[in-house]
């Protein structure tokens, strides 16, 4: 014979430190941590390079605020990060998984804000990291071209000619660089490098003594100067090559 009596079931079961009000609380979103305090917890494990619960933190704070561009970017650092571990241990498949979130992050970062350069920047660490150099350098050259011409994507573009063995392609994007950014030092000091690995001597001198002017502790642009007895004093005026 059927029972009248209405079904039980077991009793839900909260942990001690967690009330049924405190849930419910948190389910109408009248509880719980704010965005600025995940963000901040985040940060937080960021700067102790615990990456994982930095990631959860972020994301966390990412559901209440899903278009915060420097949350968003510090998530696609998380990824990269854990990548890079994954990586070491040689679980290549896990850190490809990473990688693939990080471009996720960065993208969506991109587009909310398309001249975010930190974005930028990462998108093209992530797309390398995969190998994916072709993908890499033709998101440069789309950013260089619609968002805004940075000494950072310049330098970007002529390390990966140069590496792909077209010259005079990367020493046009090196001149570039120092041209957008003409007091940037590390420009200058990029270039000088280059320079020196294609034997161009004294255009190379020229623009260490305008890096060692903008910064003159570098360490690397005193020692190759005084090696070579063209250390300028910070009185001296030196010119941009043309």
């Amino acid at each position: 014979m059927k029972s009248n009596r209405p079904a039980t079931y077991p009793p839900v079961r909260f942990g001690a430190s967690i009330t049924f009000a405190a849930i419910i609380a948190i389910l109408v979103g009248g509880c719980g941590p704010s965005y600025r305090e995940l963000r901040n917890e985040g940060l937080e494990a960021m700067a102790q390079k615990s990456y994982g619960k930095a990631s959860v933190l972020l994301l966390q704070a990412e559901d209440k605020h899903p278009r915060e561009v420097r949350n968003l970017h510090d998530l696609g650092a998380c990824c990269v990060a854990i990548a890079r571990e994954k990586i070491e241990k040689r679980q290549y498949a896990a850190a490809m998984r990473e990688l693939d979130r990080a471009i996720e992050f960065y993208s969506r970062a991109i587009d909310v804000h398309p001249g975010h350069q930190a974005s930028l920047e990462g998108k093209n660490v992530a797309l390398e990291l995969k190998g994916q150099f072709d993908k890499a350098l033709r998101h440069t050259e789309w950013a260089a071209k619609f968002v805004g011409p940075s000494a950072r994507q310049f330098l970007f573009l002529a390390r990966e000619l140069e590496e792909r063995g077209d010259d005079d392609g990367a020493f046009l994007r090196y001149r570039q660089a120092v041209s957008v950014e003409p007091e940037n030092a590390m420009a200058h000091r990029a270039f000088a490098e280059y320079l020196l690995r294609h034997d161009r001597e004294e255009m190379a001198v020229l623009h260490m003594q305008i890096a060692y002017r903008l910064d003159p502790a570098n360490e690397w642009v005193i020692e190759q100067l005084t090696a070579r007895g063209a250390l300028p004093t910070l009185a001296d005026e030196t010119e941009t090559p043309r």
